[in-house]
């Protein structure tokens, strides 16, 4: 996919901070992510804030994973904007982290180093590479559903951090080469005005 070749604009947004962030735990099974570990009342505060403060072109469609905290920040998102109940997609959801689920975060930055290596270790991580296909197959069908459309898709941290690879022609290894995506943060992945 060349950004010429897209129907519709796609925003980047990742949740709002969440019970995990709070509580510094990796937390990436659904079984455990799509039913706990909500948003906090700041990361409500982070979603509002930075909603109206968005200046882009108007939001026409919202798409989340399924995991609590990115239906949380979609459901106010979609609130403040009155727009429809937004489509959830699992192929948004958090990178799977295999035997470091319930750790502490601070194993993200061992995750990280490896992914820039290019270095995989059987521990059930999901690889950079796949996790930027699940989220190529989700633009793929959104650009079969809709034209014109401004997209705004809420995610994870490495979701994002990879699928901005995408535009930026860089191997999804080196995505925390990366501006780091902070919580509720909107950003541009592929605007049709660039």
């Amino acid at each position: 996919m060349n950004e010429a070749s897209f129907n519709n604009s796609y925003l980047l947004m990742r949740h709002g901070e969440s019970e995990a962030n709070v509580s510094g735990v990796i937390v990436s099974d659904p079984a455990i992510g799509c039913e706990r570990f909500g948003l906090t009342e700041h990361g409500l505060q982070q979603i509002r804030a930075s909603v109206n403060g968005f200046t882009g072109k108007p939001i026409t469609q919202i798409v989340c994973s399924d995991f609590l905290r990115t239906k949380q920040t979609a459901q106010l998102v979609a609130e403040i904007l009155h727009l429809p109940q937004p489509q959830q997609e699992i192929g948004l959801r958090e990178r799977f982290f295999g035997n470091w689920e319930g750790m502490l975060a601070d194993h993200y930055e061992k995750i990280w180093q490896r992914d820039e290596m290019v270095q995989e270790i059987n521990d059930g991580v999901e690889q950079p590479q796949a996790v930027l296909q699940r989220g190529v197959d989700v633009i793929s069908k959104l650009e079969t559903q809709y034209c014109d459309q401004v997209i705004l898709l809420i995610s994870h941290g490495d979701m994002l951090q990879i699928l901005r690879t995408l535009v930026t022609g860089i191997s999804p290894h080196k995505h925390r080469s990366l501006t780091h995506h902070e919580t509720a943060e909107i950003k541009y992945l592929v605007s049709q005005d660039q």
